[in-house]
Formats: structure tokens, C-alpha cells, sequence
């Protein structure tokens, strides 16, 4: 079981190739999950590259990540014409287009996971909040939401890219942004189980999501919301009730859930984060995103293993999450090669897709 804890971690590099550092980070902590940030992304050859040596470092069934929303969140800008945000995105038919071009995108890259679609409902008064997601939702309404995230996941997954839902179990209602500070969304019972909930709910049950993403908040009017020892209140990626309760009973998830990047504010202002991720892993997340700070990703692998050693993270959690990864990774597609041909095409489309958007 101890060869296999690195599984739990989906990290982020240094840079854009595998150096000595990089590959000691990688061999050091053997992660089940890397993703790519701007910061790593140079060209289309190099990312190419770098996607099939860390393959060649970890193994066939790593996953390999990036943040391709489109809009504000656009790892890609620099190789391809820049996608769409989701908001300008109004039928099922312009989802799926939007979907597949990225999933071929990401596909000829070398991908084979996206950390999208956001599903939070940002409705007419959400919109006006401060909280990172502006422009980043599809629809305005939980109908809106469903159809057309549901129909972009689909395509995106018909072109060999899994697509994993975010931010669990509902960030649009709040007031400040997670990468900064912990939010305290104020909705009661019925907005959350109207408004939050079901998009998560009806995706999961109707596309057979097999990632969610959880957020960073707190639900203090919620009867879920924990406590912990000290009597702050427990955000959802650290709390049992989101994760086991919530996520796992009512809405039926089977698959990998992935924190949020757990170098957030929201995260390191109230834990230290080798605490943080024994937490999370103790609560149900199967994956721990730390999306930079290489010897903190070192540190907080050691004290995984520790906990585990101890007993202080139980191997019946350890267990369960490495078979939920093992599954999600064995229905990954394997990478096809890289076609600049076709790449400059789909910039050309993309181009010509959004010129016809709203």
C-alpha cells in the first residue's frame, strides 16, 4: 500500500520539461495525476513532449491534466487560437462543438483528463459576486447548467478526454474567491438543494462523471456543515459530510473525487497543508491537488505516509481511494500523436466558432 500513496496526489511541475528537479519530484512522490499550467505549456511540440515523458516516468495510466475552460481560464492560448468563455456558449448544439474542439485539442496534445466543466449556477444576482468563476458557468439556471455542461462533457468525452465536474457542492453563491480566503456561502436548505445541488446530481446520474472537483467553503446555514476540535467551521473539501454523506450517498458518485488546489488561501490560512491533506484523505477525497511548491508537495506526501503508518489514516480509506483512481485510470484514453495539421485546422475553427456566438 505504501508504493502505491502517491496515487492520492495530483501535482503540478516547475516547468515546461522534465529537469533533475522535476524528475526527482516525479520519482519522489510518483503521483497518480499531474497538471499542466501556463507556466509549463510553451508549444504544441513541447507540450507533446513533456506529456509523453512524464508518461514514460510514471507509467501508461497517469493522469494528465490541464484547466481548458476557455475565456479566463485558457491554459492553451499560447498554441491555439483562445477558446470561448462558457457564458457565450447558449444552445446544446454550440456546447457540443465547444466541447469536442477541446477534446480533440487536448487529445492531439497528448491529455487525457480536463478539470471541466464548472457546473455552479451563476444566476443573474450570483453573477455579480466576486468569487473567480465570472463568465466561467454555462446557463443562468440549473435546466441552462445541466443541458449545456451535460452536452460538452459528452463531446468532450467522445474525443477521448474525461471531463471532471467543478466546484462540488456549489461555489457560485460565494461573495469572495477561494484562491484568496475560505468562503462562507450563506444559502439555506432549499437554495442549496434547488439551486447548488442538482446539476451536480443530475450529471453524475444521467453523463456518468468519473471526476468532481471539491470546492473550498463553508455552508454555516447548513444542517452538513462540521466543526472541527476547535470549533471553526470545516470546509467541504475536508469534510466528511460533503464527501461521504453528500457526494458518495445522495448523489451517487462512484468516481475520483479531487480536491480543489489545496495551495489556496482558503486552505493554507487555516491548515498547514501536510495537516490538510491527511484531513481530506481521512474525509473521502481520493485525489489531493497541489497545483505548485515542490518541496511542499514532497513534505505532504511524507506526511500521508505517515499518517497511513500510524493508523492515523485508516487502510480502509487508503484502500477505497486508490481502487476508485485504479478504475478511472484504466478507462483513459491512451494518446494518439500529435498532428500540427489538424491543430492549425481546429484553431482556424475555433476562430470561426466563436464568431458566431452570442
Amino acid at each position: 500500500m505504501v508504493s502505491s500513496l502517491g496515487k492520492l496526489f495530483f501535482i503540478g511541475i516547475p516547468g515546461p520539461e522534465i529537469d533533475s528537479n522535476t524528475r526527482e519530484l516525479l520519482d519522489h512522490v510518483r503521483p497518480g495525476g499531474v497538471c499542466l499550467f501556463a507556466r509549463n505549456i510553451k508549444s504544441a511540440e513541447q507540450v507533446n513532449a513533456l506529456l509523453l515523458g512524464i508518461r514514460d516516468v510514471l507509467g501508461p495510466q497517469v493522469m494528465l491534466s490541464v484547466d481548458q475552460e476557455g475565456g479566463s481560464v485558457d491554459r492553451l492560448r499560447r498554441i491555439i487560437e483562445p477558446f470561448p468563455a462558457a457564458e457565450k456558449i447558449s444552445t446544446a448544439e454550440e456546447a457540443a462543438e465547444h466541447g469536442s474542439l477541446i477534446g480533440r485539442t487536448l487529445r492531439l496534445l497528448g491529455f487525457n483528463l480536463n478539470f471541466a466543466p464548472v457546473v455552479d449556477v451563476a444566476t443573474e444576482s450570483r453573477r455579480l459576486n466576486n468569487n473567480g468563476l465570472r463568465g466561467r458557468s454555462f446557463g443562468r439556471s440549473v435546466d441552462e447548467v445541466v443541458e449545456l455542461a451535460g452536452s460538452f462533457l459528452d463531446a468532450m468525452e467522445a474525443e477521448g478526454i474525461a471531463g471532471c465536474l467543478k466546484h462540488f457542492p456549489g461555489l457560485a453563491g460565494a461573495n469572495v474567491d477561494s484562491h484568496e480566503e475560505l468562503p462562507q456561502i450563506a444559502v439555506d436548505e432549499s437554495e442549496f438543494a434547488s439551486l447548488d445541488l442538482p446539476p451536480f446530481r443530475s450529471l453524475i446520474e444521467k453523463n456518468k462523471a468519473r471526476f468532481v472537483m471539491v470546492a473550498h467553503a463553508v455552508y454555516p446555514n447548513l444542517a452538513l456543515q462540521e466543526r472541527d476540535r476547535n470549533g471553526r467551521l470545516v470546509p467541504s473539501s475536508l469534510s466528511g459530510c460533503v464527501l461521504d454523506d453528500l457526494l458518495r450517498g445522495q448523489c451517487g458518485f462512484e468516481g475520483v473525487a479531487v480536491t480543489d488546489d489545496l495551495l489556496m488561501g482558503a486552505i493554507t490560512r487555516e491548515y498547514g497543508l501536510p495537516d490538510a491533506c491527511v484531513m481530506a484523505v481521512a474525509a473521502g477525497e481520493d485525489m489531493l491537488a497541489i497545483c505548485s511548491e515542490s518541496e511542499l508537495i514532497k513534505r505532504s506526501f511524507e506526511r500521508v505516509a505517515e499518517a497511513a503508518a500510524s493508523g492515523e489514516l485508516s487502510e480502509a480509506r487508503i484502500v477505497s481511494a486508490i481502487a476508485r483512481i485504479d478504475q478511472a485510470a484504466s478507462t483513459l484514453a491512451d494518446p494518439i500523436g500529435l498532428d500540427m495539421a489538424e491543430l492549425e485546422s481546429i484553431s482556424a475553427r475555433v476562430a470561426e466558432f466563436k464568431s458566431h456566438l452570442r
